[in-house]
């Protein structure tokens, strides 16, 4: 029998301090970088975008491979990236942690509209109130101290 699986993440993390440095112009550039990631670890990028303070990744993940592990390497080899190439002069790094949320296919499209309407959202809503909202979208229970 051969297996099959769906496993949708959103993904979300943002700078360090969350700092606005990820400058529009050369943000395509990291996103290339990071589905190129992705798709040598046989995962399937759906979406990803963001704004200057924080992205979101909205991917199918291979089931060999841990949520936690990839997020990790995928923070590591674009901060690497980011330095090596000097897009970004001002990027400090990532944030310590990330939200990750597992997601219906059916959600997919809507998520797929989200992710890609990231500029016009921050327009309304800064990246706190959009994380605090996910977290209790997804019933997640947390300590506000910690979303600093």
């Amino acid at each position: 029998m051969a297996t099959y699986t769906q496993i949708i993440y959103h993904i979300v993390f943002s700078t360090k301090n969350r700092e606005h440095t990820l400058i529009h112009q050369e943000k395509k550039r990291l996103y290339a970088y990071i589905h190129h990631l992705l798709t040598k670890k046989n995962c399937h990028l759906y979406r990803i975008n963001g704004v200057e303070d924080h992205i979101h990744i909205l991917t199918h993940v291979h089931p060999t491979i841990a949520v936690s592990n990839l997020i990790k390497d995928i923070k590591l080899a674009s901060s690497d990236f980011i330095v090596r190439e000097g897009i970004f002069p001002d990027f400090k790094g990532w944030q310590d942690g990330y939200g990750a949320f597992t997601e219906s296919i059916k959600a997919k499209e809507r998520l797929i509209k989200y992710i890609k309407n990231q500029e016009e959202h921050h327009k309304k809503v800064r990246f706190l109130e959009e994380y605090k909202n996910l977290l209790e979208e997804y019933e997640i229970k947390f300590d506000p101290r910690f979303l600093l």
